[in-house]
């Protein structure tokens, strides 16, 4: 049986499937980044998952894309995680951009992702190219769940937020400087913690002017930045994978006519793409 894991900051999508290609199982845990959370963390959020406790001997392959995994340290630090705990599997640990492009596409085009964190590559149809390598949440993340969460709180606290937008912030959030500083400095997945707080502009019925200024801003970061750096940017489509994508579908187009960009696929959930690429690859077997 083979387990594919499409691994975020937040959240980990886990899906079994079996020699047939057919789905055992759906199920999830909570964010396996190896580059904020620690060894000893990775362990417990996996073991107190029931459902993957009882397949730990059963699974002959275990494919893990995460974000975090870019870079080789992190990389063997989850690999040897995964295989403590599935004895019996072959684990391979790949970048999240590697899901990315199987779900988005199988043609050339450029593949970004808009989650907790922010990326992009240049698939050519065979290869992913991505010369820029991925600094996390303090240097990098453009339009990202924790960039525009780390803008909503310096926005209160330097005044910039419109007066009714801050009662309601307010009243979602612990926005304590004790607690915030906390949640940043001392524990575990603070890139995490910052994107909680996009769910604030996300989850709204509709935005709002200081919302749409906002995500029109990192939007257009995140072209210049993650887009336009490729010398293709203009010959291919620009496909998106992640929850903040889908939620601003519309600025993007905007954002793409005004840099004459082609917008291909939008993805929420790259894991159901990885589902469908995975069950032709055995098909084919």
């Amino acid at each position: 049986m083979t387990l594919i894991t499409d691994g975020g900051s937040t959240k980990c999508d886990w899906v079994l499937l079996d020699n047939s290609g057919e789905l055992v199982f759906k199920t999830a845990t909570l964010g396996l980044n190896p580059t904020v959370v620690a060894k000893e963390e990775l362990l417990f959020r996996i073991t107190s998952n029931e459902t993957l406790k009882n397949v730990f001997s059963n699974v002959g392959a275990l494919d893990f894309y995460g974000a975090g995994c870019g870079t080789a340290t992190p990389r063997s630090i989850l690999k040897e995680v995964l295989e403590t705990l599935f004895t019996k599997a072959k684990v391979n640990v790949s970048e999240d951009m590697a899901a990315a492009v199987f779900a988005a596409t199988t043609e050339p085009g450029i593949v970004c992702i808009l989650g907790t964190g922010s990326n992009s590559c240049y698939f050519d149809g065979t290869e992913i190219h991505a010369p820029i390598p991925a600094l996390g949440y303090i240097l990098m993340d453009e339009a990202s769940g924790n960039y525009f969460g780390k803008r909503l709180i310096r926005d209160y606290y330097y005044n910039r937020m419109p007066s009714e937008i801050v009662r309601e912030f307010e009243e979602k959030f612990n926005l304590e400087a004790d607690d915030i500083k906390m949640n940043l400095y001392k524990k575990s997945n603070p890139n995490a913690y910052l994107a909680s707080f996009a769910q604030f502009i996300f989850t709204q019925k509709e935005i709002n002017p200081y919302f749409y200024a906002l995500i029109k801003e990192g939007i257009s970061n995140f072209i210049e930045c993650r887009i336009l750096c490729y010398e293709k940017a203009h010959e291919v489509p620009v496909h998106f994978i992640g929850s903040i994508a889908h939620f601003s579908e519309e600025i993007i187009k905007e954002c793409f006519t005004l840099h004459d960009l082609e917008l291909g696929n939008i993805v929420q959930r790259p894991i159901d793409g990885l589902i469908d690429y995975y069950k032709s690859r055995i098909h084919k077997s």
